[in-house]
């Protein structure tokens, strides 16, 4: 659907298609008209254009995410095209910016903000080439020490040295960046452009790196922390962390699989869950908590009772929770508050059917997204969950990846979603009959594409149609059999994959090791 575009920005798109007489006529433009030029020259991708823009930058702030947000002369939202061309030419132009005018008295610039920025699976740029969170992280932090090098080289030009930028930006540090990010965060002091680190990810990264940057970065000021998958971050770890540094600011928090273990817990362990839920309850930003994979059997009310604020995201998906866990997650303060939840790998129609609609009715007016994959839901179940669905009236996602439905309990579902006015997004599962007769659920990975492929795709015309007869054809439907897309995986997972294999390998020597040592 094509976005209306005023005379403006038209006017613009014409002027900056001429990239030539676009740079040449930079300084004779009215400074009002430069972020009206900046949108114009991003969508159609004039990477000379935009280096000048920023190079020349009037104005005292940069915000990338409102830049090429809706505006008045055109409406359609860029902030998702994360265009390497693009994305590039904003980076070295700000380099620029900093070194190629020699009276700083123009100079205006004090805040650039890359945090609007949003990664998305499909990229709509000419180029196709994403520069995702991991990559601007890598730039940035190489630009900052290449400016360092040229301000040493070029003492006759003292203005430069006097510009100080505040740079916001997420970070994303793995092993293969990690070195160079630790130095542009070292020598942020001397560089005129300055990075404040808003939110942090951490993935395949040594603990011992992870505890040093982290402290680099200025917590006092970082909103979201995320230390995924292959950081080794434990529970004695995760107590270390909260003692040593304060994240007064900090609204989102993700923890790695396996932070939490609670099977054989000492007296002394307990004490230390405690602690981390009372330090939990000093940062009274926090709204957002992910413990997905960690082992928490009647530990939820420890951890999250202390906080001060309602909760409006959970994760807690294969956390082993139990009926006293279910029980005070739907009486808590954070039930009427929870927009997302994530409850997937727990045994619902079974273990506690009533305390989890009891969760469901209480966040029913604010719920958003809900997840429930691998929940044993069955086709018995289905009248009970379209009851307990129904009230969620603001709801926009529903995943339910996993679990054993026939075609027919699908369509049911489908009519039913037909009526939820809010819903753009549905994950539904490979419906149970078109896999051989005695699998079981969950299925594992080796039987999870051994299903009638012919017969899956005639379900999904109908499940389609069923949203296309009511007038829903802008829900989109799918099945990602290997789980949703993550930008941030997909972006380092050549990088992850040699971790992985380099991990198996270790351990495989130490088991041949073991064997020949019994030998």
């Amino acid at each position: 659907k094509a976005t209306m575009k005023s005379l403006r920005f038209i006017s613009a798109e014409v002027f900056v298609s001429n990239a030539e007489f676009a740079r040449k006529s930079l300084g004779s433009v009215a400074h009002n008209l430069f972020p009206l030029l900046f949108k114009a020259s991003y969508l159609l991708e004039q990477g000379e254009v935009i280096h000048d823009l920023v190079e020349n930058w009037p104005l005292v702030d940069f915000n990338v995410g409102k830049l090429l947000g809706k505006t008045v002369d055109y409406q359609e939202d860029l902030s998702h095209r994360t265009c390497s061309v693009c994305l590039e030419s904003c980076l070295t132009g700000l380099r620029d910016y900093v070194l190629n005018h020699p009276s700083p008295y123009m100079k205006r610039l004090k805040v650039v903000d890359l945090t609007g920025i949003k990664d998305v699976e499909v990229q709509f740029c000419e180029c196709k080439k994403p520069m995702g969170r991991w990559a601007r992280t890598q730039l940035l932090s190489k630009l900052c020490l290449e400016l360092l090098v040229h301000l040493q080289q070029m003492q006759h030009n003292p203005g430069a040295s006097e510009i100080s930028i505040d740079v916001l930006i997420d970070l994303f540090v793995t092993e293969r960046n990690y070195e160079l990010v630790v130095q542009a965060l070292l020598k942020k002091c001397c560089c005129p452009l300055k990075i404040h680190c808003v939110a942090f990810r951490a993935d395949n990264l040594a603990l011992q790196k992870f505890f040093y940057i982290i402290k680099l970065t200025d917590p006092s000021l970082l909103r979201k922390l995320e230390v995924v998958h292959n950081v080794r971050l434990e529970m004695d770890h995760l107590e270390m962390l909260f003692n040593s540094i304060h994240f007064p600011l900090l609204m989102s928090l993700t923890l790695p699989a396996r932070t939490f273990n609670v099977r054989r817990l000492t007296a002394a362990d307990e004490l230390m869950l405690t602690a981390i839920g009372e330090k939990m309850s000093e940062m009274t930003q926090l709204t957002e908590l992910s413990m997905a994979f960690s082992i928490l059997t009647g530990r939820i009310r420890k951890l999250l009772s202390p906080l001060k604020t309602p909760l409006k995201v959970l994760d807690v998906s294969n956390c082993s929770l139990n009926h006293a866990d279910m029980a005070y997650l739907a009486n808590s303060l954070h039930s009427n508050h929870l927009e997302v939840l994530d409850l997937s790998g727990h045994n619902i129609p079974d273990f506690y059917p009533s305390t989890f609609f009891k969760l469901l009715s209480h966040s029913s007016s604010v719920l958003r997204s809900l997840i429930l994959e691998e929940c044993n839901i069955q086709d018995a179940h289905v009248n009970m969950l379209i009851l307990g669905l129904r009230p969620c009236q603001k709801l926009q996602e529903f995943k339910f990846l996993g679990n054993p439905l026939s075609s027919e309990a699908l369509k049911h579902l489908f009519m039913f979603f037909c009526e939820l006015p809010m819903l753009k997004n549905v994950e539904f599962p490979v419906p149970r009959d078109c896999y051989p007769i005695g699998i079981t659920y969950p299925i594992d990975d080796a039987n999870l594409c051994n299903f009638d492929h012919q017969k899956y795709e005639s379900v999904a015309e109908e499940l389609k149609l069923i949203l296309l007869q009511a007038n829903r054809e802008g829900v989109k439907a799918s099945t990602p059999l290997f789980g949703s897309y993550d930008a941030a995986v997909e972006e380092t997972n050549n990088e992850l994959g040699a971790y992985l294999m380099k991990s198996f390998k270790e351990t495989l020597e130490k088991f041949t090791n073991s064997l020949e040592e019994m030998s």
